[in-house]
């Protein structure tokens, strides 16, 4: 296949990050970029390592207290989950709070097929709408669930991706597409120790390095790149000013490419920064809801204190005094 016809199959709106992000100043690729499918079954391989506590705690966390959940939020809503890649963690919630309807979204659109048919498997009975989507420019709610009452799920502490701003701008348009009167249950990283934090993002085994060197090879592969992939490295930082965890790739020795016939060059030691992951503490998780209009309704974490869960309620918009 020639040059043009891969170009013309490639989602515009990666050709334009990829481009901009490389060109820019400080360079910089969007994290939800890594899902094509290698990117998403090598995720799902880094929620299994050791170093990675995200995923580990917070199934834990949905398995002690989604009653409690279903308590607050009642049953029978529609849940509605943003990012749901392998909805491994989505059956807990799903047993508990017996929803009228399920809405997977996702950018990996094989991945999301793939997934919500399993999930089919494993509860036959209820009606579930897969929507492939970046739900960082839209969320885009089924016809068949739009009157029912419905229950954000937001696992994953995927809103520690973005940086303050981006988030609360989410969770607003989250807020409007899901209704007044909705709830959302959310995952939050929290502020550790920095070694516990960087062994998250850099293990023993190299996945999390070869998830984010897959970006290159996305690149080369979708955008005609000719990236030298073996001439860049995985970084993962702590970054204290801005309470989170970078991601780069680093370039080993100077180096030059072309992607979608535009010509880039990089120095030993400069990177492409591919992602963030922002933690919180508990004060700062309730202010970024509460500046999207969700009233925190309950938190729960781990004894460790290393991972929340927070049931939030949507507000009706509310002027100040």
């Amino acid at each position: 296949m020639d040059a043009v016809s891969t170009l013309t199959k490639v989602d515009p709106a990666f050709r334009a990050d990829v481009l901009a992000g490389l060109a820019a100043p400080i360079r910089a690729i969007p994290a939800r970029w890594f899902y094509d499918r290698r990117g998403s079954e090598l995720f799902e391989a880094i929620t299994r390592l050791p170093e990675y506590y995200p995923t580990r705690t917070e199934s834990a966390l949905l398995e002690r207290y989604s009653g409690e959940v279903a308590s607050l939020a009642g049953t029978g809503d529609a849940v509605v989950e943003l990012g749901s890649g392998s909805s491994a963690k989505t059956p807990i919630l799903l047993r508990a709070v017996e929803p009228c309807a399920y809405v997977p979204i996702d950018i990996s659109g094989d991945f999301l097929r793939d997934s919500a048919e399993a999930l089919q498997t494993e509860f036959p009975d209820l009606p579930i709408h897969p929507v492939e989507a970046d739900f960082m420019h839209s969320i885009p709610i089924p016809d068949e669930v739009r009157g029912a009452r419905k229950l954000g799920f937001f696992p994953g502490s995927t809103i520690g991706n973005m940086v303050p701003g981006t988030a609360v701008d989410l969770l607003r348009r989250l807020k409007q597409a899901l209704g007044t009167g909705a709830f959302l249950l959310i995952g939050m990283d929290r502020i550790k120790d920095i070694d516990t934090l960087v062994r998250a993002y850099d293990d023993a085994a190299g996945v999390t390095a070869e998830f984010n060197l897959n970006l290159l090879h996305r690149i080369n592969e979708e955008l005609d790149g000719d990236i030298p992939v073996g001439r860049f490295r995985h970084r993962a930082l702590w970054d204290e000013a801005h309470s989170r965890i970078e991601m780069h790739l680093q370039a080993v020795e100077d180096v030059g490419f072309s992607v979608a016939g535009e010509s880039f060059s990089m120095s030993a030691g400069e990177t492409i920064h591919t992602e963030n992951s922002h933690k919180y503490g508990p004060r700062d998780a309730r202010l970024l809801l509460l500046a999207s209009g969700w009233r925190v309704v309950r938190e729960w974490t781990d004894v460790q204190n290393r991972f929340a869960i927070l049931l939030a309620e949507s507000e009706p918009i509310r002027f100040a005094p």
